[in-house]
């Protein structure tokens, strides 16, 4: 599987590093339910956003619209407010 890093170009997977759904980046206030956001995750077969990090080059944090049947890379995107 290649993908498409917005700041190096077409690079084989195995330079990155999946991070989870990036739902993840939706974190709620404590009082809104910590515990749904901690320990419920969705199990979608189908398109699905992801996070990835660029581990083995820019260090570039993605965000990634996926087909978990498939595995086809839809869209890639740099992700916002991941440190």
């Amino acid at each position: 599987m290649r993908i498409a890093c917005p700041l190096c170009g077409s690079r084989d997977s195995r330079e990155f590093t999946y991070r989870g759904a990036a739902v993840l980046m939706d974190r709620p206030d404590e009082a809104d339910g910590m515990q749904d956001y901690v320990y419920l995750r969705g199990n979608v077969a189908g398109p699905n956003d992801e996070l990835w990090h660029h581990t083995v080059g820019c260090s570039a944090w993605l965000k990634l619209r996926r087909d978990t049947v498939s595995h086809e890379i839809l869209h890639v995107e740099l992700a916002r407010g991941v440190t």
